[in-house]
């Protein structure tokens, strides 16, 4: 690949990550020409004002109106985490009027890290410059403008640290003492609140449903912001964030419900309540919340041919949502075009890049998972062999055609691709590969590996060693670090269910499914087991009612179950 190529940074950084590795070797995963892309060819850079971002102003020093028209877009633009687009208006700004303080401010602040990238080291320099700039000019500005630039200032220093976290928390001490001056400030509040969750990325839950010790503040912030001003675009879309993983989603659905009208051009935006409509139980919300954010970004694509994050990470992200979504309500048709649309966003030529191997060869896979999924088997037998070195894809493959072999009556060969994939889970560099920096590719391959392994013995008849590789796979699934979608396609209580109920067991496969639906909630095939498992205990009743909810979820299916896998 030559070196004037954009590359995408798609890993989003636990706490435990950041502390470990923040700026470490991070040469494999930031690239300036991603979000710097023609940062420096201005004299050709044609920005356009978009229709349709809404009509929340922030009002700054500035008699201009375009200054002032660029601003806001560069800030809405961050606000639905486009930050190199956001730059480009941030630059068109204070080249229209080099004065302006708050334009640099702009710039500097979409250089920065956020709750999905670190710090690119090769927009340290510009990002250091921008911000003093902004200081040169801080005294024509009122003392609020001021304020957000002062903060911004410790953010930053002329060279790269080895470890940035020192600026990351200067920065956001700064932001506290701005919003405690100005308490009645929506955007500040919303600015201070990303801050501090730029410290702990997606790390505001325990799995056991606690609040980490910062995520109070973080919460109550955004709160206060949507109590000043419930339509903020930002305080809706961190709420989102804040509360999606918490064990009260549904708090955020006023957020959700209200934020693809405030800036219906921004796709993440539009899609962002799907974050929660996923995890109540709103898969057909969720369906057209993404639906809709691939029609917003096909109109932003349209007028915009530069590679940045935004189109090479958030864009795939909507179709691979709505194949989540779309998987959980019976949707094969739907599923299997969005398992198709999310791959084909996948470069093969960073298939192998360091960094981003795990992720992208994950997002090359949706459509075989989909296969599984739905019970395809004859076309997985056909399905190609992946090139030698990618190790992930050819465990997939290995679990998906063991799978398919049984399925078919061919258990000894089922069994010999399950002695391949455990020789895949040995070799020491499936070990560095991970999903989103989040997620090792091996514990998806050890699931996979659980799951064919109890299949296999459930076929034999053995149906506690079944329940005890069931189990495992879900102790599995349930250690991995919390994202949507989540990154193994099939929850392993509804095998483990399946099974339970063809050894008779039915009282065991109630309990497991309604576990099932605590974390899927109203997800059709764990109904349907449900209703099963219930029926064949006399009780017909409640069964009836199982039934009902499943009917609904599963209207617009475009396949028919028999159980709760296949």
């Amino acid at each position: 690949m030559s070196n004037d190529s954009p590359r995408i940074v798609i890993a989003r950084f636990s706490q435990h990550t950041l502390k470990k590795k923040r700026m470490h070797d991070l040469t494999k995963l930031l690239f300036s020409a991603l979000l710097l892309h023609g940062c420096h060819n201005v004299q050709v850079e044609t920005v356009p004002l978009f229709n349709d971002l809404g009509d929340h102003r922030y009002p700054i020093a500035t008699s201009s109106t375009a200054v002032q028209r660029y601003f806001d877009q560069g800030l809405i633009l961050t606000y639905g985490f486009n930050h190199a687009e956001a730059a480009r208006s941030f630059r068109q700004a204070y080249r229209l009027e080099p004065n302006c303080a708050m334009c640099y401010w702009g710039e500097a602040l979409v250089l920065g890290p956020n709750i999905n990238a670190p710090m690119d080291p090769s927009s340290v320099p510009q990002a250091y410059a921008s911000a003093q700039k902004a200081m040169t000019l801080a005294d024509s500005v009122s003392d609020k403008e001021k304020a957000l630039i002062q903060a911004l200032t410790k953010r930053y220093v002329k060279e790269a640290p080895a470890d940035r976290a020192f600026l990351d928390e200067a920065y956001a001490a700064a932001m506290r003492e701005v919003a405690q001056r100005f308490p009645d400030d929506p955007v500040i509040l919303s600015l201070f609140a990303e801050a501090l969750m730029d410290l702990h990325p997606w790390d505001f839950w325990t799995k056991q449903g606690e609040a980490k010790p910062w995520t109070a503040e973080i919460v109550s912030t955004l709160e206060q912001a949507l109590a000043i001003d419930a339509n903020n675009p930002l305080a809706n879309h961190l709420y989102i964030h804040a509360l999606e993983a918490s064990p009260f989603p549904e708090k955020a659905l006023p957020s959700a419900q209200r934020l693809p009208a405030l800036v219906p051009a921004s796709g993440h935006l539009v899609h962002m309540p799907a974050h929660i409509y996923i995890r109540t139980g709103r898969y057909r919300d969720a369906i057209l919340a993404n639906q809709q954010a691939v029609k917003s970004d096909h109109g932003y694509l349209s007028h915009n041919h530069t590679e940045s994050i935004y189109t090479l990470a958030y864009v795939p992200h909507n179709h691979h949502f709505l194949w989540a979504a779309a998987i959980k309500t019976g949707r094969k048709a739907l599923a299997t075009q969005a398992a198709a649309d999310t791959a084909s966003k996948v470069k093969p030529e960073l298939l192998r890049e360091p960094g981003l191997d795990g992720t992208l060869q994950h997002f090359s896979l949706i459509p075989l998972y989909t296969l599984a999924l739905f019970g395809e088997w004859e076309t997985i037998l056909k399905e190609p062999l992946p090139a030698a070195d990618l190790l992930y894809p050819k465990g997939i493959r290995h679990y998906t055609r063991g799978l398919a072999l049984l399925r078919t009556n061919q258990a000894e060969p089922a069994r010999q691709e399950l002695a391949q994939l455990e020789k895949i889970l040995n070799d020491p560099a499936i070990a560095e590969l991970k999903v989103f920096d989040l997620n090792p590719v091996a514990s998806l391959l050890r699931i996979g590996s659980d799951i064919l392994s109890g299949e296999l013995a459930a076929a034999s008849k053995d149906y506690d060693k079944a329940a005890a590789h069931l189990k495992h796979a879900i102790e599995l699934e349930d250690g991995l670090n919390y994202t949507e979608p989540k990154d193994w396609y099939l929850p392993p209580r509804q095998v483990l269910g399946a099974i339970l109920l063809e050894a008779d067991r039915p009282q065991e496969a109630e309990l497991v499914y309604r576990e099932d639906l605590r974390h899927h909630p109203q997800n059709g095939w764990s109904l349907y087991g449900l209703a099963q498992s219930l029926r064949e205990q006399h009780k017909n009743r409640e069964a009836d009612k199982i039934d009902t909810q499943f009917r609904h979820v599963w209207a617009e299916a475009d396949v028919e179950l028999t159980g709760s896998r296949f």
